[in-house]
């Protein structure tokens, strides 16, 4: 988002790199777009916007889920319809903070990346296609940071690209099925990516170091709640399951911290 509240997307649509802009006056969104994928962007820009999901039928069934839809009314999930490009961001995040993941992709679309068509703002860049992932240098994921089981998954996606592409045109499970076909791909992984691409309502992210213990506490105040019993919480969601999770992330209840944070590891200085 830059300085006058416009939102600015850079992706590598089936027709080519693209830049979106959009901005909101009153009721009103539009969307620019510039690059070979303009009219991708453009044409698939409520779906993008989360236009296409289907809130209806959600009902919070505890204070806190009521809580966090009454502080994000509009809430909605998008559709992006792009495997590769949600898919190697969540392979970066495995076993790693979020800020260590987000490093890594930055340094990677910086050292690699191509620069985003049209007056896009300075130091964004289009991630790289397939064939341009698999010339990574082996050196340049590990200056990112990134170890050999990740940057290998990565690899063997991107070898099998358009099979992952294919994806985006199943259902969630047929989708997530698919990606976990890839040795280093598994539940979290697969999760993380259909919630994206498919904007997902039901797809919980299962594997998660935190997740289940924040939905235990926020739910009936238990700490130390693991995968079963988060899905069994979220039972009564069911069709809107990771809504749910989302509506609980926005008010964000965690269990009091008992044991240290997780330890960073600098892989770059191996």
């Amino acid at each position: 988002m830059d300085a006058s509240g416009a939102f600015w997307r850079v992706s590598r649509t089936p027709e080519g790199p693209a830049t979106l802009r959009v901005t909101a006056l009153g009721g009103t969104v539009r969307g620019d777009a510039w690059g070979p994928g303009a009219t991708w962007f453009l044409d698939r820009l409520p779906a993008l916007l989360g236009g296409e999901d289907s809130p209806g039928g959600f009902a919070p069934r505890h204070r806190l889920v009521a809580e966090g839809q009454r502080r994000a009314p509009g809430l909605r999930l998008a559709r992006t319809g792009l495997v590769l490009e949600s898919l190697v961001p969540s392979v970066l995040e495995q076993k790693v903070t979020a800020d260590e993941a987000y490093r890594a992709w930055r340094r990677l679309l910086t050292r690699f990346g191509e620069p985003a068509p049209g007056p896009a703002p300075e130091g964004m860049a289009v991630p790289l296609a397939a064939r341009d992932w698999a010339l990574v240098p082996s050196w340049e994921w590990h200056r990112a940071g990134v170890d050999n089981k990740r940057a290998s998954t990565i690899l063997r996606a991107v070898r099998v690209a358009a099979r992952m592409e294919e994806a985006a045109g199943m259902t969630p499970a047929e989708a997530r099925a698919r990606l976990e076909k890839i040795p280093g791909i598994g539940p979290w992984t697969s999760a993380e990516v259909v919630q994206r691409t498919h904007g997902a309502p039901d797809e919980v992210t299962t594997g998660d170091l935190h997740l289940p213990r924040i939905v235990g506490w926020s739910l009936v105040g238990e700490r130390d709640a693991d995968d079963a019993r988060m899905l069994e919480l979220l039972a009564p969601y069911e069709g809107h399951r990771h809504r749910a999770v989302r509506y609980l992330l926005t008010v964000g209840s965690i269990p009091p911290r008992r044991a240290p944070k997780m330890r960073k590891t600098d892989i770059a200085r191996w």
